[in-house]
């Protein structure tokens, strides 16, 4: 059995609370064959309260929905309920610091006829950073991310994350902790699960949108950047730019915010620590357990004044 759940863990399944050891799908549904389907990677946790939080929950099923849209899925949900469906999943399984993963995916079909239906399911387990809490050494990826007029690349669906396998696996092949893809003109664009952001001399730099998934926690560092008065440009970076920066980092729901040591035999002159960087991954942290931002607020203050 996946270390995922175990014969006690529960999901939510179109309107029920059943137990994952015994839920199933339709083996000929065209989520399975085709990769069409629909998800959210959502995290909890516990706040300094001692309360359970899911972290921007509205703005995770709204694109849950967008989505499904997008891929003419239908969809009968309303965000009130699914996000009243979680909490009572996680209550259920006694999570607070959790992963949560809805996913809307397809009946049996094996035909491209037009689908009259779709189903839900709401799963959550316990995760650490998904890429680790230690810097990564980052490959820049053979594999491009998709044409933009091929897929709604705006839009979280199954079959997309091939390519993101794809690149993962080959970077990891290769001895290194992940991959970065470029778009289709050579520029960075993102991680495989995962949004980019550079460092150079105390600005912060993060691929424009158009060729990248526009993440909520890429948003949310960029309103935590307005609010700490950083200074961040959105923009095409190439691989000039991106070896020349001072650091790097990715950010995701499922990876938080993780530095780079390394993108390819390039290494970051910039400590970790004594990085802009580095205070907004304090900073994120604060925001999610609603810890306030008085003590980032008060380092980042610290560190403007010895730089004068």
């Amino acid at each position: 059995m996946a270390a995922y759940y175990n014969n006690e863990t529960l999901i939510y399944r179109d309107g029920a609370f059943v137990n994952a050891a015994d839920a199933k799908m339709d083996l000929y549904s065209q989520s399975l064959h085709y990769g069409y389907s629909v998800f959210e990677g959502i995290r909890s946790y516990r706040t300094v309260n001692g309360d359970t939080r899911i972290f921007k929950a509205t703005e995770h099923f709204e694109r849950l929905k967008r989505s499904a849209a997008a891929l003419n899925l239908p969809y009968h949900w309303t965000t009130e309920e699914l996000i009243e469906a979680t909490y009572e999943v996680l209550r259920r399984n006694n999570q607070q610091d959790a992963y949560i993963r809805p996913i809307v995916f397809a009946p049996a079909n094996m035909s491209f006829s037009l689908n009259t239906e779709s189903y839900i399911a709401i799963q959550t387990w316990e995760m650490s950073p998904f890429l680790g809490n230690k810097a990564l050494r980052v490959s820049v990826s053979s594999f491009q991310r998709p044409n933009p007029r091929a897929f709604h690349i705006e839009a979280k669906a199954g079959g997309h994350y091939v390519n993101s396998i794809l690149a993962s696996q080959e970077a990891k092949s290769k001895g290194f902790d992940e991959a970065l893809l470029t778009d289709m003109e050579g520029y960075a664009a993102e991680g495989p699960g995962a949004n980019l952001f550079i460092e150079k001399d105390g600005e912060l730099f993060t691929p424009s949108t158009g060729q990248i998934l526009p993440g909520i926690t890429r948003q949310t560092i960029l309103d935590t950047c307005e609010e700490l008065g950083i200074a961040v440009t959105e923009k095409k970076i190439n691989l000039v730019e991106l070896k020349n920066a001072d650091t790097a980092f990715f950010c995701g729901t499922a990876a938080e915010t993780v530095g780079f040591a390394s993108i390819d035999d390039t290494v970051f002159p910039l400590k970790w620590e004594d990085s802009i960087s580095s205070i907004i991954q304090q900073a994120y942290l604060a925001i999610v357990t609603e810890a306030g931002l008085d003590k980032v607020k008060a380092q980042l203050a610290q560190r403007t004044e010895t730089l004068v």
